[in-house]
Parts: C-alpha cells; sequence; structure tokens
C-alpha cells in the first residue's frame, strides 16, 4: 500500500495571544514547539509523509521556524489556502479576506493526496497514543473514515471557553452525528456548559469531542468538493464571512450519503494554546510526557 500522510493545518498561524504568535510558542525544554511533537510522534507511529497548509503570506517565516527543521525528519510538501481556491464562482467575492474554513484548507489539497491521510492542527498536542491509534486505522481501515474521539473532560480549559464537535456514536462506533457546541466551560457549580446554534446546553463531562483528528481514505477529496460546492452555491454574492470545518462537511456526508466515520476513543489529554495562560500548562505537561 502507499505510505500515509500527515495533513496538518497552519494556514490560521499569526493568531496571536498578547503580543507573540502562539503556534511559535517554544514549549518544549530545548524550544520545541507543538508542531514538533505532533510530527515526531506521526514519525514513530508510521507516518512517512507530511504536508502542511500554509497561506503564502507566512511561507518564509513557516519555513525559517518550522518547516525546514522537520524537512530533516520526514519528506515535507507544502499547499497554499487561498481565497479563490474555489471550485466555482471564484470572482464572486472580490471583498473577502478570510480563508473558507479548514474544510477547504483539504480541498485545496486535493491534488497532492494520493493515499489515506490524516488531518490535524499545527497547535494541538494530541499525545503518541492518539497518533498510533490513528496510524493502525489508516494501516489497515475497516470504514471510510475516522475521528480519534477525545473525553470532553479531558480537553477543557482553565483558562476560558472552548468550542467543540460533540459526537453522537451509534452502536456500531460509528459517527452518528458531530454538533458544534461553542463557548464551553465548567461552571462554578461543576456544570459543563455551552451554547448549540445559539441555545444553552449542558454537557456530560464524558462526552466524546473531535479536536480535528481525522483519518480519511482519498475518496474524500471527491465527496469534499461536492460538499463544498453545495455550500458555496447557495451564499450571496460578495459574502465575507461563511465557513465549512470538516466536522460540518463530515457531518453532512453521514446525514447525506451515509459515509461511515469510524470512532476511535482515546484517553489521551489534549493540550492546546488557545489562552496565553495556557502554555505554562502545556509546558508541565510536556515535562512530564514519558
Amino acid at each position: 500500500m502507499n505510505g500515509i500522510t500527515l495533513v496538518v493545518l497552519a494556514a490560521g498561524m499569526g493568531s496571536r495571544f498578547g503580543k507573540r504568535i502562539k503556534q511559535l510558542e517554544p514549549v518544549g525544554p530545548k524550544g520545541e514547539l507543538l508542531i514538533d511533537y505532533s510530527v515526531r510522534d506521526a514519525i514513530e507511529a508510521g507516518f512517512d509523509r507530511v504536508v502542511f497548509i500554509i497561506r503564502r503570506d507566512i511561507e518564509k517565516l513557516f519555513k525559517e521556524t518550522i518547516g525546514d527543521r522537520i524537512s530533516k525528519l520526514i519528506k515535507t510538501e507544502y499547499v497554499y489556502q487561498e481565497i479563490n481556491e474555489l471550485p466555482f464562482r471564484k470572482d464572486d467575492f472580490p471583498d473577502r479576506t478570510k480563508p473558507w474554513g479548514t474544510a477547504q484548507a483539504i480541498y485545496c489539497c486535493r491534488n497532492v493526496i494520493n493515499g489515506n491521510f490524516a488531518v490535524i492542527n499545527s497547535d494541538d498536542y494530541y499525545g503518541r497514543e492518539s497518533f498510533k491509534l490513528l496510524a493502525d486505522f489508516l494501516k489497515s481501515p475497516d470504514a471510510s473514515a475516522c475521528s480519534v474521539g477525545f473525553v470532553l473532560k479531558n480537553t477543557l480549559s482553565d483558562n476560558g471557553t472552548v468550542n467543540r464537535g460533540i459526537c453522537r456514536i451509534d452502536e456500531k462506533g460509528l459517527l452518528a452525528a458531530v454538533e458544534e457546541t461553542k463557548k464551553i466551560q465548567r461552571d462554578t457549580d461543576g456544570v459543563i456548559r455551552g451554547l448549540r446554534n445559539g441555545s444553552p446546553v449542558v454537557l456530560d463531562e464524558n462526552d466524546i469531542v473531535s479536536m480535528s483528528m481525522w483519518g480519511f481514505t482519498p475518496d474524500f477529496t471527491q465527496r469534499l468538493t461536492a460538499s463544498f460546492t453545495d455550500f458555496i452555491r447557495p451564499l450571496p454574492s460578495g459574502d465575507c464571512s461563511a465557513e465549512l470545518t470538516i466536522a460540518d462537511a463530515v457531518d453532512r456526508e453521514i446525514m447525506n450519503n451515509g459515509y461511515d466515520i469510524r470512532n476511535i476513543p482515546t484517553q489521551s489529554r489534549w493540550f492546546g494554546i488557545t489562552y496565553e495562560a495556557d502554555t505554562e500548562l502545556v509546558r508541565q505537561a510536556l515535562r512530564d510526557r514519558r
């Protein structure tokens, strides 16, 4: 079989906390970034290529701070997420200044995907076990795709609210739905609350959530092209804010086309730098890493 590719969503690099770029925050004992740990865990699990999705305007900075170092460890390629990279209506949104979301990022990869592949965020720490589970699935898939499912209580921040895709799992261990839920936090009474479609919801700490750690077979890029086309078709000309996430696209495929996505549960603790105060917690977790 072909090797397996790690696709890293890094076009959002440059979003800041405080006065620094969070993706470039050193967190390891030797100044490592979170992406260093992800790539090393992926190599250990059996991935043999990494594709970074970036913006052209950060290419020089990205290669100097991350890419050139990673390319010494694994075959490394780049894809550029650009606003006009659309299946049609390319000239209908002249005032748009932001990309179209993570689903568009994967759409931009359609010409470089030649085998099974995984998708992760550049500024998340998923843990060795999660990469091993993901690689094992991609080496011998028993479904069209997979999502590594984290336990909600292992993905909260002590420093503010988070957004999560709450996964509904059927009796076969397949995703039945991914429900985007925002502003999630554990309140002072110990109850975890959030907003779904603008309405308050109470969540269970053991709910399974998607942390944008996906595994796909190559046909997903064709499915995504169709889904992205359907998403763009009804938008008003000049729309500047609509986005389609991978979770949204996956949910559409589940609901409309019976797409089978295996939930792969993990007890790994997720860490990410959402808020500046998260940085020290991440450093401590990496110091404790065995």
